[in-house]
């Protein structure tokens, strides 16, 4: 039930940005692009490995100071998580799959090239790992933290026409697996259109 509330508070959100947005003649539009992610140490032996993902979903822009700084809320379905090896020597392929609400302060720099930055807030939608060893029980599910709590900031660069590219990095102020002191840490790359 918490799930479901949090996740219609973000569609709340996103709805009023968006409606702000048109009334203010900002934009609105759509990005999707690759996510390179994995998780601090924390309590691993060793550093995990990256998994390669995608990101798809809705952003929208709200003038603020005309031409330097605008709100930049998105609505983003994120494929994250990591790769493990443990002492064992088996394998393990940690899938976690989230929607983040990104709610970023955006400054333009020069023509064209902006930066971004601000709080991310994330709802875990699905979770599966992937297990390739005798050696050991597979590390259990439902042990990972139903939201995730982030930091963001990147750079974007917009195009006459409305196409943009894009490029962040996102590191968790949570844990993912509990009480393990690992955090998410994501490097996305992208492109979008704003109508």
């Amino acid at each position: 039930m918490r799930t479901l509330k949090f996740l219609f508070a973000g569609i709340v959100l996103f709805a009023v940005s968006t409606t702000a947005t048109a009334q203010l003649g900002s934009s609105i539009g759509i990005k999707g692009g690759m996510n390179y992610s994995t998780v601090t140490k924390g309590d691993f032996e060793q550093g995990p490995d990256p998994r390669v993902g995608y990101h798809i979903g809705l952003v929208g822009e709200i003038g603020l100071v005309p031409k330097i700084l605008s709100l930049q809320p998105e609505a983003l379905y994120s494929r994250q998580g990591f790769e493990y090896d443990n002492v064992l020597g088996n394998r393990m392929q940690y899938k976690l799959d989230y929607i983040n609400f990104p709610i970023l302060a955006k400054l333009y720099l020069f023509k064209g090239l902006s930066l971004e930055a601000g709080p991310q807030f994330g709802l875990k939608i699905s979770e599966k790992v992937d297990y390739k060893g005798e050696n050991n029980t597979p590390p259990q599910e439902n042990n990972y933290n139903n939201f995730d709590t982030a930091l963001a900031a990147g750079l974007s660069f917009n195009f006459p026409g409305g196409v943009f590219l894009t490029g962040r990095y996102t590191q968790s102020l949570n844990e993912v697996i509990k009480d393990s002191d690992a955090k998410n840490k994501v490097f996305q790359a992208g492109i979008g259109f704003k109508f």
